[in-house]
């Protein structure tokens, strides 16, 4: 049996929340888990900091801490791929001051966009260091525990109905549901063996099915078989995370 699994929600660049939430948690040992969903950059102002922090992490902590890729760091690794302008330039997904963490400086503007040399790396994601790319690649799609299993977004669909365990989701097109899905019925039908995600906002899921604060939709949504921990860090909202098996939430506000 596992003992304690610690399930932290998207970080989006903030790394006080994150730091708030770790001084939370308690004494941790060697039997313990953290598990990161994903979504550690954009749209905050420390996203350098925060990937340096999480890689710091297990040489901080005896706990076991376990990375998962989120829909943003597959983002950029397309970008670093093949370029995707219609991601980058989007300024609610929080591209540019990812960019401004790692170069430590405000982007030089050419009227209301950067110059021509901070475009084209903005662009092209050339500002990351290898080794973060390296980091990135190499993020888990899913991890599973006794308590739960855990992925950035959710589960793909099953071809003859219901959602596939992630260890069967083979093809791109179902490992990319695991990051980039918003599904408003696998939240209010799927019944299977517990899943934790982030993601999709709680604002956006439905309060009335959450056993958890449901007149305050922004808490931690707790449905029958789904838990979604994205309560708007980086958005204006705030970091939560999730102790198992107690059930104990944390949040950073």
């Amino acid at each position: 049996m596992s003992y304690r699994t610690f399930a932290i929600g998207d970080i989006h660049g903030e790394l006080p929340p994150l730091l708030r939430i770790l001084e939370r948690l308690p004494p941790l040992d060697a039997r313990d888990t953290i598990v990161f969903v994903g979504d550690y950059i954009d749209r905050g102002d420390h996203s350098k900091q925060v990937i340096d922090y999480v890689r710091r992490l297990p040489r901080r902590t005896p706990a076991k801490v376990i990375c998962l890729r989120g829909n943003h760091e597959d983002a950029w690794l397309r970008v670093l791929e093949k370029g995707w302008p219609e991601f980058v330039l989007v300024a609610t997904n929080g591209c540019r001051p990812t960019m401004e963490s790692f170069v430590g400086r405000q982007l030089s503007e050419d009227g209301d966009m950067p110059d021509a040399d901070d475009l084209r790396a903005l662009l092209t994601g050339t500002f990351f260091p290898p080794d973060v790319v390296e980091w990135m690649k190499n993020l888990l799609h899913f991890y599973e525990d006794d308590h739960a299993i855990y992925v950035h977004a959710g589960l793909p669909k099953a071809p003859g109905g219901g959602y596939l365990h992630p260890s069967q989701a083979e093809d791109p097109k179902a490992r990319a549901q695991l990051l980039w899905c918003r599904d408003k019925e696998f939240v209010k039908t799927y019944r299977g063996k517990r899943v934790v995600f982030g993601h999709t906002m709680t604002t956006c899921l439905p309060p009335e099915l959450s056993s958890y604060t449901p007149e305050d939709p922004g808490d931690i949504w707790i449905g029958h078989s789904v838990i979604g921990l994205d309560t708007g860090c980086g958005k204006g909202g705030f970091l939560t995370a999730i102790e198992f098996p107690s059930m104990r939430v944390y949040e950073s506000r």
